[in-house]
């Protein structure tokens, strides 16, 4: 039975962005260009966790528009990120439930921003802790996501789950040594297995939780930030959703149990992925807080224990705690 864990971050508070009156002028000109209208008011999104401006931004028509940039030459990490977003969005086929890229600016030289201008999406992030509601909207979000990129777009061009975090099993190592884990080396031969288990032929997002999540006035939800999709099994990305609402306390086996995106999928092949992620998750949370993203090792450290627990709970391990 699920316990909740408390959430150890400042939910939807969790970003140090760069704002509006940050950016150099002549970017604010050029974004302005591309909205077709001065910006009146903007309004920084400060959940996640880069330090990237993402802001929604109002112009004096009225018209309402969601924009990204960072800087190569200061950001370059997340510039790069941002440039692949704008190619997967492009690439997403349409009935996708994710905002669609309206404009470009990358003029590619060292020193110039990566700007994105994305369809602003009137909505909500899920409720914290998590409802039954909202974590139904969102499996049923991922449910056609799940179909609409089945087979994935061949211009996309995406890696496999597999290829991409064949790394992960050896993060094991370092939790091993690290963290009290009585379970330890069966949950590492566990996350060793996990090429067995991941393949398929869908566009996995890898990135699910209730910051990439917005539930629309309609009812429906959206997903967003598809920097990091992959090709494998279509029930990946719903069983990663799951971890925050387990530890908001939901009783996510049930959601195994009774879920069509789950039906087929084997006691066996969710505990292996488990592990896999968990291993991930401990190794992250303690390496060095970046300054510009404060909470990101707590919120790593939370999704490691919560995994832990729930791992336990369904193979009968005694947790170490």
């Amino acid at each position: 039975m699920s316990v909740r864990r408390p959430y150890p971050a400042p939910v939807g508070r969790t970003a140090q962005r760069l704002e509006w009156p940050h950016l150099p002028p002549a970017l604010r000109a050029v974004i302005e260009g591309h909205l077709g209208t001065p910006v009146a008011r903007a309004v920084s999104q400060t959940s996640g966790f880069t330090p990237g401006f993402a802001s929604v931004l109002v112009g004096q028509d009225g018209t309402t528009h969601f924009v990204k940039a960072a800087s190569l030459k200061a950001q370059r990490v997340f510039a790069e990120s941002y440039r692949e977003e704008a190619r997967k969005l492009a690439g997403l086929p349409l009935g996708v439930p994710a905002p669609r890229l309206r404009w470009l600016h990358d003029p590619g030289g060292p020193d110039d921003w990566v700007v994105l201008g994305i369809e602003h999406v009137e909505g909500r992030a899920p409720v914290r802790p998590w409802t039954d509601a909202d974590l139904a909207v969102s499996l049923d979000m991922l449910a056609t996501t799940a179909a609409r990129t089945t087979p994935p777009p061949g211009g996309l061009a995406l890696d496999t789950f597999a290829a991409e975090l064949a790394a992960w099993p050896a993060h094991w190592d370092y939790a091993r040594s690290t963290f009290v884990l009585p379970h330890g080396d069966e949950a590492a031969a566990l996350a060793a297995r996990f090429a067995e288990v991941v393949g398929g032929d869908t566009v996995v997002h890898t990135d699910v939780r209730d910051d990439n999540i917005l539930v629309r006035p309609d009812g429906t939800a959206v997903l967003c930030d598809w920097n990091w999709p992959v090709v494998g099994a279509a029930w990946l990305d719903s069983l990663l959703l799951l971890v925050g609402p387990r530890g908001d306390g939901l009783d996510v086996e049930r959601v195994l149990a009774e879920h069509p995106t789950f039906a087929e999928v084997s006691a066996e092949s969710v505990d292996i992925v488990l592990a896999l992620v968990i291993g991930y998750f401990l190794k992250a949370s303690d390496d060095p807080v970046p300054p510009t993203s404060p909470h990101l090792r707590d919120h790593q450290r939370w999704q490691g224990d919560v995994l832990w627990d729930w791992l336990c709970e369904r193979r009968g391990w005694e947790t170490g705690e």
